[in-house]
């Protein structure tokens, strides 16, 4: 049997060789782009849009840093929870939670276990994954995309039908996945929905995270993972009983939960956030003072998911949806792109109103008559949402 080095040999070499067929199948568009700006990216990648503090962190960086990775474990929280260098440089925050959380996640990626992200739909798991990828390796985009169809060459290898039809197995005919090319260099691989995967595609995971070796029965071969090497998942717990893990595999990770924000303000200030990254990215305006309308949001995806008001005085019944966090953000962003294209540039109750209830309302029969309720019982009565009030039942009617 070859050595694991030479296999991870030709991980890499067929990486590199799908990267060549990849340039060859798009060079005619690269000369027609040949005389123009190169184009940014609608969403770039973690290490990308935030290299400058990435480079800044790894100037300053003088803790241990584990094998193969661009930080030390402290500075990979620092990136991820935000702070101030010595020299000034302002490290945004790419997370708000709990401390202790972040710190747990990055220190199981210096350990042998896998990472496993668990939360409700909208915690940031996506967002962390790869801002975790990103701060240890450099390269957020060693992903496998979980869904009920992922096959299980997405997790350990394929091959090129032509090469193998015409010269059988081969190094050439190989395509590495991005887990086995995340063995082979020592760099961090994501799989993101692991739950959505079918258990037999999810338990062959279990022999590269126990034994961290691939075997390649096809060439009397393997792979085997070099120091750096570690995986993240993702799973949401609404997805528990649709592709349950198995107990041999989830004993292969640690589990971190992400919750959902604990207060209002630092919901607000998480979509906030979020809201002016994106409006950035679309090129719309900086908002010019949102902040109330997106309390309201946030208020209300708090007491329609929590079942309860703020104040705690009045019980609501809850909708079908998450109505997560994500899911608010991407309510105001709409409402800012409204309020650009078809208002006066400041966010308003008529904004926002129809993005709501989209989100409330999922099943027209039953969640039409929870958000009714709660507009009549709670937002009606509400000192200063006369306005809000309104619009709301203007969309709704």
């Amino acid at each position: 049997m070859e050595s694991g080095k030479a296999v991870g040999d030709v991980a890499r070499a067929a990486a590199e060789q799908d990267g060549q067929r990849g340039t060859d199948g798009v060079e005619n568009s690269n000369k027609r782009q040949a005389e123009s700006a190169p184009q940014e990216a609608l969403r770039p990648h973690a290490e990308t849009a935030f290299a400058g503090e990435l480079a800044a962190l790894a100037a300053q960086d003088d803790r241990p840093r584990p094998a193969r990775w661009n930080l030390s474990p402290w500075a990979v929280a620092t990136y991820l929870l935000g702070g101030t260098l010595p020299d000034g440089t302002v490290i945004t925050p790419k997370y708000v939670g709990p401390r202790r959380i972040v710190e747990v996640a990055v220190t199981t990626l210096a350990t042998d276990r896998a990472l496993l992200l668990l939360g409700v739909p909208g915690t940031a798991k996506t967002w962390v994954s790869e801002h975790l990828a990103a701060a240890v390796s450099g390269d957020s985009t060693l992903l496998v995309q979980g869904t009920a169809g992922t096959p299980e060459e997405a997790i350990r290898y394929g091959w090129n039908y032509a090469q193998l039809l015409a010269h059988g197995p081969s190094r050439d005919a190989l395509v590495p996945s991005p887990v086995m090319r995340a063995m082979a260099d020592g760099m961090t691989a994501r799989v993101e929905e692991l739950t959505r995967i079918p258990a037999d595609v999810q338990d062959t995971l279990i022999t590269i995270l126990s034994e961290k070796n691939l075997p390649i029965p096809e060439l009397g071969a393997e792979v085997q993972a070099v120091p750096g090497f570690n995986l993240i998942a993702t799973a949401n717990d609404r997805d528990r009983g649709v592709n349950e893990l198995s107990s041999a595999l989830r004993r292969r990770f640690n589990t971190v939960v992400l919750p959902l924000p604990e207060s209002v303000q630092a919901e607000v200030d998480i979509v906030s956030r979020r809201v002016e990254q994106l409006g950035r990215s679309l090129d719309l305006p900086r908002l010019p003072d949102g902040t109330a309308e997106i309390m309201r949001v946030v208020t209300v995806f708090r007491e329609l998911r929590g079942g309860v008001t703020e104040d705690g005085r009045t019980k609501v019944k809850s909708p079908s949806g998450t109505l997560s966090t994500a899911e608010a953000i991407s309510v105001v962003t709409n409402g800012l792109a409204l309020a650009t294209h078809f208002g006066d540039g400041v966010l308003r109750p008529t904004d926002v109103a129809a993005g709501i209830l989209g989100a409330v309302v999922r099943d027209p029969a039953a969640d039409r008559v929870v958000w009714q309720e709660y507009l009549e019982t709670v937002v009606r009565e509400r000192d200063g949402w006369k306005d809000f009030y309104r619009a709301c039942r203007e969309v709704s009617a």
